[in-house]
């Protein structure tokens, strides 16, 4: 018997980003992977910081296969939701193919709903409504594929740890030590009740004391400054305008269409995806 496999595909939150160890990131997915097995297990993180739903699709996608995993994480799509390009349409269908790729091989597929950025930026409502409408749409899409293939799903976008600032480092958008470690015992728990997990679980206590004020400052003034930078070139234009839409409907009372037109996307994209799967079998 090989030691298990487990491969870890998305962004900068199973990259690790938050959570500091030595000269690089650690995060949830490495924390994890220790509890999955009593003997070691053999573990890769393809994740890389600003992935999207594409990148993960044509970059991280054939060298998880290539390694043909026991376990398999994709937790993306956050990144998505701040680009000028977001479609849930193309969302969907990228997740929906890394997911059956997975499923095909027999890997045991990990997926997670994501809290919304503008909330946890705490940006002004205008600005921050249609980046959680996104993310509603994403963590939808990631719902009901979860279910479809079977996969361990988490709802890391709801609970008490969302609003505990202990579990989030200086730009609140990543999760600290605490945070990646609860994402880490959660996963376990759920594998666990499955028979999916004999390890022991990971602590949800920290190993490395919490970053100092001091410190929290000078990364928001760096590498924080820099991350603000790339993503408001991109996103600023378009957000300004979704937010004086948002403001136009607000003050004629119709908000509610802005969620239905979103309920409705997320609809016609789940549908294309059943339509395109029937198409083999009806020819």
């Amino acid at each position: 018997m090989r030691p298990p496999r487990f491969v870890a595909l998305g962004d900068s939150l199973t990259e690790g980003v938050g959570d500091p160890v030595g000269d690089g990131w650690r995060g949830w997915a490495a924390l994890l992977a220790g509890g999955l097995a009593e003997e070691p297990v053999r573990f890769t993180n393809l994740a890389v910081s600003g992935s999207q739903t594409r990148d993960v699709l044509e970059r991280q996608l054939p060298a998880a296969l290539a390694l043909r995993p026991d376990i398999a994480s994709v937790v993306v799509g956050v990144n998505d939701t701040l680009r000028c390009t977001f479609d849930i349409h193309a969302v969907a269908a990228r997740l929906d193919t890394a997911y059956a790729a997975f499923a095909e091989q027999g890997a045991v597929l990990l997926t997670a709903c994501l809290p919304d950025p503008g909330a946890m930026l705490g940006l002004p409502g205008a600005l921050a409504r249609p980046l959680a409408r996104r993310q509603r749409a994403v963590n939808a899409v990631v719902h009901a594929l979860s279910d479809r293939y079977g996969a361990v799903h988490l709802h890391a976008c709801e609970g008490a740890w969302l609003t505990d600032r202990a579990m989030w480092s200086a730009d609140r958008l990543h999760p600290g030590e605490r945070g990646h470690r609860q994402l880490a015992v959660r996963f376990h728990a759920l594998l666990a009740e499955r028979g999916l997990a004999t390890g022991a679980a990971p602590s949800p206590q920290p190993e490395f004391p919490a970053p100092t004020k001091s410190a929290s400052l000078w990364w928001l003034a760096t590498a924080g400054t820099g991350w603000v930078a790339r993503r408001c070139t991109d996103l600023l234009p378009q957000l300004l305008t979704l937010a004086a839409g948002e403001i136009r409907h607000r003050a004629r009372g119709t908000s509610a269409r802005l969620d239905l037109r979103t309920a409705h996307a997320v609809s016609a994209a789940l549908a294309a995806l059943s339509v395109g799967e029937q198409q083999p079998d009806a020819a």
